[in-house]
């Protein structure tokens, strides 16, 4: 092995002997790496450092039995080398000083253009740069693999993922980076551990914000726990704004107050486009479809349209008026795509309100119990929805920024349904609701601006000179 400064001569004179031997010697094989002048001195540090050597200048040459294994035999510099050659091969270099100096600059001006098609070539690989925080959390444990097997941004596109959290977590970020690593995802470009948060969100196109409190009620107001919820906000929200890029996507999941999440980091992110930020809602969604599939003895796969309205891990209301059912066993039948209206299927109506809206208490349990594969599904599900489109005619629940669709005040994120369509999402305003569900979601904007007007308050405690 045969490494120096690209433009010193007496590596080029050491070089020229290799070749030599290589095309005469059957069992003679030669490795080069050459580095810029720029960057020699600490490459030869840490080589030397690793391999427990002693060596100052350019060129070193080692041995390395590579049908072996183990450490290389280090010979030297150039003249080792050379002394090396004419003991057991009788051969030696009659190379003159000046030649010495013109290959040198042949090497230089050769490795500068090589690294310059090496620069090339990477800028042409541009993966999805997604961050995730919290990223001890299991959900993200979960959803590693949801996102790397190429089912949520395509079987072509590649992705690095960028696990944040603080430093007490780094020997979990750590493992889960080894692990990812092992299971050689072939979309996966890379997968690194953050804990410095100045590092937090650079170049990102997508974040997946997963912090949480932990309730308790007993001992914290609701106040102190959306006092926390800004001050993570507040860190967030101006990284994003310096490190991502402009068109980024931020995703707000986990188990506590995800729509005020997602409205805290535009409130200060003002330069965060709004139609960016979004509250996931698809855990509730499905665990309720799973939760009329049994009651209807189905699969849960065929039971669509249900809409999760309002605050996704606070007061929410599952609205059924809309929902469908497909490839239900009954006395019609139709073609695979051939519904049938949910609620005319459950002839028990008092099931649908008495069990079923008093089990959503037992709903909210098991959405907020699971130990990451629902939660983990949700996000990779709208990830997908927001990249490749909803299927059509589908409804699917996010917390967006409202405008005043559904009569719902300006200003608050507020589940409702929407279509996802080529990247972005619009609210589905063409659906009717009756005068019951929408006297619920005046009860549920009330609680959603009472947060708002809790953390509003909070920030013009922190910055009383400073809030608009």
């Amino acid at each position: 092995v045969f490494t120096g400064k690209a433009n010193c001569p007496h590596y080029a004179r050491a070089e020229l002997l290799a070749d030599y031997l290589q095309a005469n010697l059957p069992d003679f094989r030669v490795h080069k790496i050459t580095q810029h002048p720029d960057k020699w001195e600490q490459w030869l540090h840490d080589i030397c450092e690793m391999n427990g050597w002693e060596h100052r200048g350019s060129p070193i040459v080692w041995r390395e039995l590579l049908d072996r294994g183990g450490k290389g035999l280090l010979l030297g510099g150039v003249n080792d080398f050379l002394e090396y050659a004419q003991h057991y091969y009788g051969i030696t270099s009659m190379m003159s000083s000046e030649e010495m100096l013109d290959i040198a600059e042949e090497n230089l001006q050769a490795h500068i253009e090589i690294e310059k098609e090496e620069e090339e070539i990477k800028s042409l690989i541009k993966p999805l740069q997604i961050w995730i925080t919290s990223a001890s959390a299991s959900i993200c444990y979960q959803l590693i693999p949801l996102l790397a097997n190429g089912e949520v941004f395509g079987m072509t596109t590649e992705i690095s993922i960028h696990l944040l959290d603080t430093d007490q977590f780094k020997d979990i970020l750590c493992g889960i980076v080894m692990e990812a690593e092992d299971m050689a995802f072939p979309l996966l470009h890379s997968i690194s551990a953050h804990t410095e948060i100045d590092e937090a969100f650079i170049q990102a196109d997508i974040i997946i914000v997963l912090d949480d409190v932990l309730l308790n009620h007993e001992v914290q107001s609701l106040e102190n726990y959306i006092r926390e919820v800004s001050e993570i906000c507040q860190v967030y929200a101006p990284l994003i704004e310096k490190n991502a890029k402009s068109g980024v996507r931020v995703i707000s999941s986990g188990k506590t107050f995800v729509n005020l999440k997602a409205m805290m980091i535009m409130t200060y992110g003002k330069s965060i486009k709004p139609e960016n930020v979004i509250a996931v809602a698809t855990s509730w969604e499905s665990a309720a479809k799973a939760m009329l599939a049994r009651k209807l003895n189905m699969n849960a796969a065929g039971v669509k349209d249900v809409i999760v309205w309002g605050n996704i891990t606070g007061c929410n209301y599952i609205d059924l008026s809309h929902a469908k059912l497909y490839g239900y066993d009954c006395a019609i039948w139709g073609p695979a795509n051939f519904p049938r209206p949910l609620l005319n299927m459950i002839y028990d109506s008092e099931w649908i309100h008495s069990e079923f809206l008093s089990a959503q208490s037992s709903l909210s349990s098991r959405v907020c119990h699971c130990v990451g594969m629902l939660p983990a599904h949700a996000v990779a599900t709208v990830l997908r929805h927001w990249y490749h489109g909803s299927p059509p005619g589908e409804i699917v629940s996010v917390g967006i920024l409202t405008k005043g669709q559904f009569c719902v005040p300006e200003g608050i994120v507020f589940s409702m349904p929407v279509r996802f369509q080529n990247g972005n999402w619009e609210v589905m305003t063409e659906l009717e609701i009756n005068e019951t569900t929408q006297e619920v979601l005046g009860r549920l904007a009330h609680e959603l601006i009472q947060e708002k007007l809790i953390a509003l308050r909070e920030i013009k405690e922190m910055h009383p000179y400073g809030a608009d």
